[in-house]
């Protein structure tokens, strides 16, 4: 599993940071969908801080084998395809940093 990107969560609920592929550097955000009307809606929407663009989408998630919640994700654009990923806590003890962990397809 490898690190796609990193995160920092800020009051206002985005989070905000770096998308890092081997061939893609660029700043992001995970912003509330406030307005989801659907249950299949994204709980976020992804979207490039550079230029605004939409690259993706997260939704809220309960793992089956720890009973935690997470954010599923995936992301896509020309350069690199569609990306799946799970955000997850950033080592050390802070709980406002977080990662984007690459998540290959089966």
């Amino acid at each position: 599993m490898a690190t796609i990107a990193t995160l920092t969560l800020k009051t206002d609920g985005n989070l905000d940071g770096t998308l890092a592929t081997l061939n893609v550097t660029a700043p992001i955000a995970l912003i509330p969908n406030g307005r989801k009307a659907k249950d299949n809606e994204p709980d976020y929407r992804i979207v490039s801080r550079k230029n605004g663009f939409e690259l993706g989408a997260g939704w809220n998630r309960i793992s089956k084998n720890t009973g935690e919640q997470y954010v599923s994700v995936s992301l896509s654009a020309p350069e690199f395809g569609t990306i799946y990923g799970n955000v997850a806590p950033a080592p050390g003890d802070d709980p406002a940093k977080k990662v984007i962990i690459w998540n290959p397809a089966s």
